[in-house]
């Protein structure tokens, strides 16, 4: 009888041991986590403060130069992150949904037992160009870039097949295939039987894979960078894509089903060593008008790199880090002297790292038009952006 009491006892403390809820905080938040590892749920907050002056968003076009100044204070973004494993720590999901306009960004489940193959679906943010990829929270600059917004396949649903093959060796590339509507944010179907078909692939060259976030925080000892490749094709009514859905670029209107044929590629390099980063894209992009019969071909690129000063002088707080873009969008190629540039510089002072940081940033916009117009514009920004 004590035998089969001590067995009894010792099950039923495994099976309280194994319904246990592990909580801890971690850097992506509160996590809790059952004993044997198969369910693990992490929930995280953000909100990100911006004060702006004269204009927080980028001009699009040379009349946006003349409008009334308006110097904002907002809550820019505010949003909650769920996200963990069921079932199998391969099997993973998450969620991103947007507080401030009732938007929800991303769902995906993850499959990923191999690291040479995985398997995702739902909607995210797709996987084209670093620039755009990097979330907001984590980025070196206060925003993207002016060239995110006629470049960028943002959000859409479909299914993506991605992983890593040779790791660690001079034959270390990334991958990602993706299959989408081509329909943007909320879009749960194609418009006309053309999905949207991206591909990117990605060397990573010292045969360590870097991480897809601004600023080298982790002050990386060794050099690890990558040199990616990128493209995209598409038929749909937009001619351009933003966290709102499909949209179109000044000077297209609204269109219809498959009126509109994209295709677009880019070059795209990275690279981190020693409190350094560095990023780049070359962008080219071409818009097939298949209702009125003409065609227009864009470019652009921006260079980005940043240093934490302190790792050469002992007088700069650790915290402290200094960044640089330099931006030129030419929204139609076939027209001389026709541009659009962004210089700009920002301050990071990193309380913990990405999770509580405060940027300043000044940016100088200059645009050329083809009518001779020429005009020039500063901007100032400070932003605090807080995770929990």
């Amino acid at each position: 009888m004590l035998f089969f009491g001590s067995n009894q006892t010792k099950a039923q403390n495994d099976t309280i041991s194994e319904s246990k809820i592990n909580v801890k905080y971690t850097d992506k938040g509160f996590a809790f986590s059952t004993a044997d590892n198969k369910y693990l749920l992490h929930i995280e907050s953000r909100l990100q403060f911006r004060f702006a002056t004269p204009n927080d968003q980028n001009p699009v076009t040379i009349d946006d130069f003349h409008e009334g100044k308006q110097t904002t204070f907002k809550i820019n973004r505010a949003r909650l992150k769920i996200g963990g494993h069921a079932y199998k720590p391969w099997l993973k999901y998450f969620f991103e949904y947007e507080l401030s306009q009732g938007n929800l960004l991303d769902f995906r489940i993850m499959i990923e037992r191999w690291d040479f193959f995985k398997i995702k679906v739902g909607q995210w943010k797709t996987y084209y160009n670093r620039e755009r990829v990097i979330s907001s929270g984590k980025q070196q600059m206060v925003d993207r870039s002016i060239i995110n917004r006629p470049f960028t396949l943002d959000r859409q649903q479909g299914i993506e097949f991605y992983g890593r093959v040779f790791p660690q060796t001079l034959a270390d590339f990334t991958y990602h295939i993706s299959i989408l509507t081509g329909a943007g944010r909320g879009a749960t179907e194609n418009d006309d039987g053309h999905l949207m078909y991206v591909g990117r692939l990605q060397w990573n060259m010292f045969g360590r894979e870097l991480e897809m976030t601004g600023s080298d925080l982790k002050y990386h000892t060794k050099p690890t960078g990558l040199l990616a490749l990128a493209a995209a094709t598409n038929r749909s009514p937009y001619t351009r894509f933003s966290q709102s859905g499909g949209g179109e670029l000044f000077g297209y209107e609204q269109g219809i089903p498959g009126q509109y044929h994209v295709k677009q590629a880019l070059v795209e390099t990275a690279f981190k060593y020693k409190g350094f980063s560095w990023q780049n894209e070359f962008h080219v992009k071409t818009i097939e008008d298949n209702v009125n019969d003409n065609t227009r071909k864009l470019s652009g690129h921006y260079f980005q790199a940043g240093y934490f000063f302190s790792n050469l002088w002992s007088f700069v707080p650790e915290p402290l880090e200094i960044a640089g873009i330099y931006t030129k969008y030419r929204p139609d190629v076939d027209i001389g002297n026709n541009y659009q540039r962004e210089l700009g510089m920002v301050f990071n002072w990193f309380f913990k790292e990405h999770r509580n940081k405060l940027s300043m940033e000044c940016t100088n916009f200059t645009f050329q038009g083809a009518d001779g117009q020429n005009p020039s514009e500063w901007r100032f920004r400070l932003q605090w952006d807080i995770s929990f």
